[in-house]
This record gives C-alpha cells, sequence and structure tokens, in this order.
C-alpha cells in the first residue's frame, strides 16, 4: 500500500532547522514496517539527517555549507536573483532533494541523535512544499 501527503511547512530563516516533528505530525498511524519517502519540491533547499541534541549543530552545518559553497562567487552565472540564489541551488544539489526513512514497529527507524533537517539556503525563506510517501 501506498499513501501520500503534501504539507506546506512554515517559512524558516536561512540556516539548517529539524522538522521531524513537522513530519510525524502529519502522518497516519505508522505500520509495522515500512518506508517514508520525504522529498522536498525546491530547488533552493534541502533535506537531510544529522544531529538533533546539540544545536551547534546546525549552526555548524550552515557554516559548513556556506565555505564549501560561498556567495558572491566570480564564476556564477545566474546572479540575476540575488546573491543567495545560486549558491542555494549548489547547496540543495549537494544536500539532495530527498530522504528514504525506514519505518519499523510504528515509529521512523531514526538513530537515537538523528533529526530530519530542512536546510533553507535563501536569505528569506519561504513556505516549502514536502511531499511524504509512505509505502508498506
Amino acid at each position: 500500500m501506498i499513501q501520500q501527503i503534501e504539507l506546506t511547512l512554515p517559512a524558516f530563516k536561512r540556516g539548517c532547522h529539524i522538522i521531524t516533528s513537522h513530519i510525524t505530525s502529519h502522518l497516519p498511524e505508522l505500520p509495522a514496517a515500512g518506508m517514508l519517502q520525504i522529498f522536498i519540491k525546491h530547488s533552493s533547499a534541502a533535506l537531510t539527517l544529522n544531529e538533533n541534541a546539540d544545536p551547534s549543530v546546525l549552526r555548524d552545518m550552515d557554516y559548513i555549507l556556506n565555505k564549501v559553497v560561498p556567495e558572491r562567487d566570480s564564476g556564477y552565472a545566474h546572479t540575476l536573483e540575488g546573491d543567495d540564489d545560486m549558491p542555494a541551488h549548489g547547496k540543495a544539489s549537494l544536500l539532495g532533494s530527498s530522504l528514504m526513512i525506514p519505518v519499523t514497529n510504528g515509529e521512523l527507524n531514526l538513530g537515537t541523535w538523528q533529526g530530519i533537517y530542512l536546510c533553507e539556503f535563501r536569505n528569506f525563506g519561504v513556505p516549502r512544499k514536502l511531499v511524504l510517501t509512505l509505502i508498506y
């Protein structure tokens, strides 16, 4: 069986944000076994899994991504939408647009310290649309 839910997250400021509770609050009762695929319908934000305990990890992830893909690089051709736009596309491609998470015993089978991150790469975040596909 496959169930699909589309949800819109509120606008988040630039940076990494744990959205695990946003996801789980929109899910039906989960099966004993299955998979949850989460897809973001945007090219300037991304999804990833990372530590959910220490908030400094959120800041450090943003710092790392900004070092790897800096703004205002003279080599960028796509610059009409602002200094943050092309770097946002690059960061989104590096992290990815979807996650696959196992469902076990009616729960997301995440590691003890794992949380689902929305990484917002634009200076002025907008509501982001996610598609949740539950496969069981």
